[in-house]
């Protein structure tokens, strides 16, 4: 069996990959007059077997052709639908059991969850700058608060600081401290490594739902110098874009169902 059907045929057991949404995805029977398990890709194939045949390419693509690990691929879409801009329960949980499945631990699946929390931080990235600009402006400063910031201190002599993390920083140095010591562990290189980090945030900063323009080139650049390829990154903006997916997954068995309860009414 190829990989190809491997995808298509293991999808509902394993639970994974940019089309298992397609795959996982059901319409309830009574309501489509299909099995529980008909999905998405299967209704797309009774109506039109081209499109489905080019929505399985399109989304099989970054997990055929062997530029990046299978792991790695599915521990990125974990990212991608729990990241606090998406919040995709079912998707998240069919990629966490992939990557599982892929050989991923829960100490790199939990840390992972946790840099799709992390990109939260860009409510500050973008805002506090502004805040400091713009206080200057009206002749206001910010407080100078001497506290200890253990956790900064130790990024910063790792040389894992972010110089964009200043600003909220000097403004509020106690809970930025706070922040990292309960997100800092990625940046630490024991369970992940720096170039999927950089890989992964990539992905969060890029995709559809973000779009966070500094981020995605600051940490391709970070990624181009810890030895990614071009081709390596290109990938990960196509996982980012499989997420895409997502609306086929969710709305073809809907309008399969009204549809069907469409024509009963006929």
């Amino acid at each position: 069996m190829d990989r190809r059907e491997f995808l298509e045929s293991s999808a509902l057991g394993l639970g994974g990959l940019a089309i298992a949404g397609a795959m996982v995805t059901s319409a309830p029977a009574e309501a489509a007059g299909e099995s529980s398990q008909t999905s998405a890709i299967d209704t797309v194939r009774k109506w039109d077997p081209a499109k489905a045949e080019a929505y399985l390419k399109v989304n099989t693509n970054p997990w055929t052709n062997g530029i990046l690990d299978i792991k790695s691929i599915e521990l990125i879409c974990v990212g991608l639908n729990a990241a606090c801009t998406n919040l995709q329960p079912e998707p998240t949980r069919r990629h966490i059991r992939a990557a599982l499945q892929a050989g991923a631990t829960r100490n790199e699946i939990q840390l992972v969850i946790e840099g799709a929390a992390f990109m939260a931080i860009h409510a500050c990235s973008l805002g506090a700058p502004i805040l400091l600009e713009e206080g200057k402006a009206a002749g206001k400063a910010p407080t100078v608060k001497n506290v200890a910031t253990p956790s900064a201190d130790m990024m910063k002599e790792k040389g894992l600081w972010n110089t964009a993390w200043d600003p909220f920083f000097n403004l509020d140095p106690l809970w930025t401290d706070q922040f990292f010591a309960a997100v800092g562990g990625i940046y630490d290189g024991k369970t992940l490594q720096p170039k999927f980090v950089e890989l992964l945030s990539i992905a969060l900063d890029a995709s559809v739902t973000h779009m966070y323009a500094p981020g995605t080139r600051r940490h391709i650049k970070g990624a181009l110098a810890l030895g990614a390829t071009m081709e390596e990154i290109m990938e990960t903006l196509k996982i980012a874009t499989s997420f895409g997916q997502e609306s086929i997954n969710m709305a073809i068995p809907i309008l399969a169902e009204e549809l069907a309860a469409f024509e009963k009414k006929k």
